[in-house]
């Protein structure tokens, strides 16, 4: 796919995230809109190699979504990848459905582990990094994480691990939207600069607007390509309810369901971004 056609896709998934947070009543669309085209990049933008046809291909690359409330936008992007039919998006968070609120590796193909209790994801990754390794796999492991969710000490285990452990196919991504449940990253616990940080732990790092679809795809591609002994970490700038206007930057969409009214709101704007798109 061309740029255009990706961002076409973000629009789409933006779309699938209001709708089936909607119909549940429940959710987080504010992280799930932030890291939208985090994850359009990876899945659609030639970064991840996987299949949908066999997500258990053994040599693929792996995705650990360790903000796991972003479930609406990786069940988004499986959707839109063919892992599962996208009508069933709109069973989020229903009993009996398999798009639980939080991703289940159990009930869903494509998901490479179950998630939600933050600041375990990494460590996941650091596990799975180093398997493939004794495997002699070379395949690349991606784990997104919220900014907030960096406030946790595990998270900082895992990251003196990945480089004590030389896990140059680990590729940490951060998405830094500067807000968490509570309020401002800043204001809660203060990350202050994390490339600083991670470098001084060890890592590669790059800085990039995790809203440029084209910047992800080049950003990532180099961090998948690049094996310096170095574990690589990506921090990709973005806004959290990123496309929706009364959303972007607002606390209070962290975990809140749209009404009625802000539903349809929230899809005119995306289907409005996705015409103009379509048209440039």
């Amino acid at each position: 796919m061309d740029i255009k056609d990706l961002e076409l896709v973000a629009c789409d998934m933006r779309a699938d995230i209001i709708e089936c947070i909607a119909k549940a009543g429940s959710g987080h669309p504010g992280g799930s809109l932030s890291c939208t085209d985090i994850l359009c990049a990876l899945y659609f933008g030639g970064v991840l190699d996987h299949d949908p046809r066999n997500p258990r291909w053994e040599d693929r690359d792996r995705f650990i979504l360790s903000k796991g409330h972003g479930a609406p936008a990786l069940y988004a992007a499986l959707a839109q990848a063919g892992y599962f039919p996208r009508e069933d998006l709109l069973t989020l968070r229903q009993l009996g459905s398999k798009l639980q609120g939080h991703p289940d590796m159990h009930l869903v193909p494509g998901v490479e582990a179950s998630t939600g209790s933050l600041g375990q994801g990494l460590s996941i990754a650091c596990g799975i990094a180093l398997g493939n390794r004794l495997d002699g796999r070379t395949s690349s492991v991606f784990a997104l994480l919220g900014d907030g969710e960096c406030q946790e000490g595990q998270v900082w285990e895992a990251m003196m691990y990945a480089a004590q452990m030389r896990l140059d196919h680990l590729i940490a991504i951060v998405d830094r939207n500067g807000l968490q449940i509570d309020g401002g990253t800043e204001d809660i616990c203060g990350l202050g600069s994390m490339e600083a940080k991670l470098a001084a732990f060890g890592w590669s790092v790059a800085v990039v607007d995790g809203h440029d679809i084209g910047a992800l795809i080049s950003t990532l591609s180099a961090a998948k390509a690049e094996h310096d002994g170095k574990p690589k970490a990506v921090i990709a700038n973005t806004v959290k309810g990123r496309g929706v206007s009364f959303m972007e930057n607002q606390t209070g969409w962290h975990g809140k369901a749209t009404d009625k009214e802000q539903t349809r709101q929230a899809l005119e704007e995306i289907r409005a971004a996705r015409e103009e798109r379509s048209r440039a």
